[in-house]
């Protein structure tokens, strides 16, 4: 996309990039890219890497590990931000925020130039089904879409017999970057990305899914400190999901690369004309609070 001029994308025409407070004129679309693993993790040096190649890249991510925080607005406390580097040495700003914070915080001017793309990534380990609720890094991704701005969730299904090699999964966000820029999504959606820990050639393509279902067991784990207080873990083996194909689970577990596009719109509307039957009014003859 180096050199085109996107007139549809908003600030195209009079782009700016923000490098450290240093503005500079560019004509590509400009990605802001965060995870939840926190500045320093892999996956998020080799998804910023990768996507240098699609536009320019500004990155803000939280300066710890956010893992399973869910979508996080802090609003109790001011939120700093500080100058850091990832591990490939890509120029980043860390903020004591959540990963939804560190986009909220792009999106509202931390970076100058507008913002075409939010990109949060690579999460080590999967998201898929009841784990879109909990991850950090896909409700980045909703902070994004709540912000006007299309958004990627990127994921990869590390487990303890995987290698953690983000090559695959980065080529592949970059790849996707590309599509959604071009085509664009709908206002309220997401995509929400999962890659197999495989050798490219073990990758058996790409699916577009729906969400699956997530089997959790989790147990509750109790212990007593020094002074003999009880305190808890959430503790538990990991989790596993229904094989049902055509969901995000099914297709990983089958080596596929998984697309969801997941919607903000949470309302079930298929029960809507069923709630409308149902007796309201008998609830003020009832009540005594109308009495």
């Amino acid at each position: 996309m180096t050199g085109i001029v996107r007139p549809d994308l908003p600030g195209i025409m009079r782009p700016l990039t923000y490098t450290w407070g240093v503005v500079v004129e560019t004509d590509r679309p400009h990605i802001l890219v965060t995870n939840d693993d926190g500045v320093l993790a892999p996956g998020l040096a080799a998804l910023a890497e990768a996507l240098k190649a699609v536009g320019t890249v500004s990155v803000i991510a939280p300066d710890r590990n956010w893992s399973a925080s869910g979508h996080v607005k802090t609003l109790h406390r001011p939120l700093r931000v500080d100058e850091t580097h990832l591990v490939n040495g890509l120029p980043a700003l860390m903020t004591d925020g959540a990963p939804s914070d560190a986009v909220a915080l792009g999106l509202m001017g931390l970076v100058a130039q507008p913002v075409h793309l939010v990109v949060a990534g690579i999460n080590r380990g999967a998201n898929v089904g009841h784990d879109l609720t909990y991850s950090g890094t896909v409700t980045a991704a909703m902070e994004g879409v709540i912000g006007g701005v299309p958004a990627i969730a990127v994921s990869l299904d590390i487990r303890a017999s995987a290698s953690e090699d983000y090559d695959v999964a980065a080529a592949f966000a970059a790849y996707l970057a590309h599509l959604v820029l071009d085509h664009g999504l709908p206002p309220g959606v997401l995509l929400n990305v999962n890659v197999p820990a495989r050798v490219p050639t073990d990758i058996q393509g790409v699916k577009v899914t729906r969400m699956g279902i997530r089997v959790y067991r989790d147990m509750l784990v109790t212990r007593k400190d020094p002074s003999g207080r009880p305190y808890y873990w959430i503790g538990g083996d990991p989790p596993t999901g229904v094989l049902e194909e055509g969901t995000d689970f099914a297709a990983l577990t089958q080596g596929f690369i998984s697309v969801t596009p997941v919607q903000m719109d949470f309302t079930a509307y298929g029960l809507l004309g069923a709630l409308e039957s149902w007796p309201w009014d008998r609830w003020r003859a009832e009540s005594d609070a109308w009495k």
